[in-house]
């Protein structure tokens, strides 16, 4: 078994970023992150997210709003920062609170913006293979690893376990593309499908993105399968000091010696999510000057 993690992948990554930059000059680009109310986590990631972007020179501000904003006051929001042509790339912070519509406001944001790829039309262009399009980050930084790593995808069967337009859904669409590190035969599962163990036993990549902890058991992988473990869930545990220990959708040390590759949580995809956040704000950057 080999543990694949995040931090090595992530830095490098991040390293082939700070590169594209310095060859982009002029002003650096420019990524504002938008926050409605005060939740740790998302206060967590978005702080996480501003350093990484501080560390490779882009141009980022954090414009954080009560919890009780009304929806249109963040489309209003949401509209003129598209019309800023000062920034480059925008990204709403999830989750977003209940009285809010959250794909009405994904799909607000300008596409050429839209480093998340959570708006219809980077999903409509990630399905007809567009290269421009903008993919969302954490199935694109799963990619990314596979690729470093040399796991090996064409003709191989990949299973995706969750259906979300975060994770699950855009992950089985890189995977079924044409071209290097996909061509790939890409189920889709979910907790609803029947005969689940079976369906995941069949994958030679298994990608866990379910949101339940310690879902997915050894009798559910076969041997020699890699395991991509996209879930971040807390658990409460009195032993620790914050009260709660962060663990995956995958029973790690059962699961683990029947791998060839597996990730690690915390240490895995997590790390990969910022490092393609990064790398498509300066995607973003570099097409909006094209002309793109």
């Amino acid at each position: 078994m080999k543990l694949l993690e995040g931090k090595p992948i992530a830095a490098a990554v991040l390293d082939d970023v700070e590169a594209d930059i310095r060859r982009l000059g002029g002003t650096p680009p420019s990524l504002v992150f938008v926050r409605v109310g005060e939740d740790p986590a998302s206060v967590s990631y978005v702080e996480s997210k501003r350093k990484t972007a501080e560390r490779l020179g882009v141009n980022s501000r954090l414009d954080p709003f009560p919890e009780s904003i009304s929806e249109e006051a963040l489309l209003a929001h949401i509209e003129a920062l598209n019309q800023d042509p000062a920034v480059d790339a925008i990204l709403v912070q999830a989750p977003l609170p209940a009285h809010i519509e959250s794909q009405r406001v994904f799909n607000a944001v300008d596409p050429s913006k839209d480093v998340d790829g959570f708006g219809r039309q980077n999903l409509g262009r990630l399905v007809q293979e567009d290269p421009d399009a903008f993919v969302a980050c954490t199935p694109l930084g799963i990619q990314e690893m596979i690729k470093r790593a040399g796991i090996p995808t064409e003709g191989r069967r990949v299973v995706v376990l969750g259906r979300s337009l975060i994770v699950g859904k855009p992950a089985a669409l890189l995977f079924m593309q044409k071209g290097p590190f996909a061509n790939a035969t890409v189920t889709v599962a979910h907790s609803r499908s029947a005969h689940l163990p079976a369906l995941t036993r069949e994958a030679d990549i298994l990608i866990a993105a379910i949101g339940r902890p310690g879902y997915v058991t050894a009798s559910m992988v076969k041997e020699g399968a890699t395991v991509i473990d996209v879930g971040i869930n807390r658990v409460e545990d009195p032993s620790r000091a914050r009260g709660y220990r962060i663990t995956g959708d995958v029973l790690f040390d059962e699961v683990a010696p029947k791998c060839d590759y597996i990730t690690p949580v915390p240490g895995g995809v997590g790390l990969m999510t910022v490092a393609m956040l990064m790398h498509n704000t300066a995607k973003a950057c570099r097409l909006r000057r094209s002309g793109k």
